[in-house]
């Protein structure tokens, strides 16, 4: 498939939803979209995805004494095609099928997210759950919607303040845990080292920025296109850029520098805690240049009234102190970490 010939997944199923779909559900109140896993929820979708586990794909929510006779209609009037694309298709280990799944909205949350959020969250299953599966709900394409649908997105939508203020707090911590190692790496000759921590306080800027926007964080193949996405009138992306760009210690701190004021004055801009001095300084009376990010902490930190939020070291959400794939994907997996949270 060309560039040219390329149709978004979101714009594929809304069409198949309103042709094939919509008809077979009638009067039937239901909700139904484009959800879950998949860079075609996000929009992210191109060409190129077209090669992997992309296509007609649609997570439809009946009542639980309809989901069986739905679903039994549903798999007998699929064509096998549609507008040009298979219906059942497959990919590495998945066989072809069709992807139009029927489930109740609370069966198909648990398989989302871990935890029924139609009955509400936790503070515990908010810092469990990872961004991206808290994407896979609300940042998907809704085609119709009874009703049902729409108040659990509006509730995942963000954090709770309180949760969002210990959040950025944790964010803070972790450029304040290795601000100084680019200078201290490179002082021992360790040049490799110190571009990989400063590569490492690059990743932890933009995903601070992303937390500052109130926008949650994709996986890593896309988080730099929602953080681009953001828009950076105040030029925090290019002086990232120059971070990476940068061939030795003197340009990478120069960038670092300009880098950490910009995120210093969005967070004043925020005006959710007092104002925290914007200016960096010596770390200590070592050469390297720091913003003293721990200030910016205390001061999130400070926000918070959660006694269980207060007690916790600022180990982060699941995913600020974890990033392999096969636990932020699986929410047996990242369940299991329940007890990190227990103080």
């Amino acid at each position: 498939m060309s560039g040219d010939e390329f149709i978004s997944a979101r714009e594929l199923n809304a069409a198949f939803h309103a042709e094939v779909i919509r008809p077979l559900l009638r009067s039937t109140p239901y909700a139904a979209g484009l959800l879950g896993w998949g860079s075609d929820v996000l929009g992210y979708d191109t060409a190129r995805s077209t090669d992997h586990g992309w296509g007609l794909r649609l997570s439809i929510f009946v009542d639980a004494d309809q989901v069986e006779g739905i679903a039994a209609s549903v798999e007998r009037n699929l064509p096998d095609t549609f507008d040009g694309h298979p219906v059942r298709f497959g990919w590495d280990a998945v066989n072809a099928d069709h992807h139009i799944s029927v489930s109740t909205l609370s069966a198909w949350l648990t398989g989302q997210l871990a935890v029924d959020a139609e009955a509400g969250m936790t503070t515990r299953d908010w810092l469990l759950t990872p961004q991206q599966q808290l994407l896979g709900v609300v940042a998907g394409q809704v085609y119709a919607d009874d009703g049902r649908l729409k108040p659990v997105r509006e509730a995942l939508g963000w954090y709770p303040d309180e949760v969002w203020h210990w959040l950025l707090a944790c964010q803070w911590r972790r450029l304040d845990q290795e601000e100084p190692f680019v200078q201290r790496t490179a002082e021992v000759g360790d040049h490799l080292g110190s571009g990989v921590v400063a590569s490492r306080l690059v990743r932890d800027l933009m995903r601070l920025a992303l937390l500052m926007a109130r926008r949650y964080a994709p996986y890593t193949k896309w988080l730099g296109t929602a953080f681009a996405r953001l828009g950076h009138e105040d030029g925090l992306d290019q002086a990232l850029q120059q971070v990476l760009a940068a061939k030795d210690l003197t340009g990478r701190e120069q960038a670092l520098e300009t880098a950490y004021k910009l995120v210093a004055r969005r967070h004043n801009a925020l005006g959710i805690t007092e104002p925290v001095d914007e200016s960096v300084r010596q770390f200590f009376d070592r050469p390297a240049m720091v913003l003293g990010a721990g200030r910016f902490a205390e001061a999130c930190l400070a926000k918070v009234q959660d006694p269980g939020l207060r007690k916790l070291d600022l180990i982060g959400g699941i995913d600020q102190f974890a990033d392999s794939t096969d636990v932020l994907s699986n929410p047996s997996n990242y369940r299991r970490l329940a007890s990190i949270y227990e103080k």
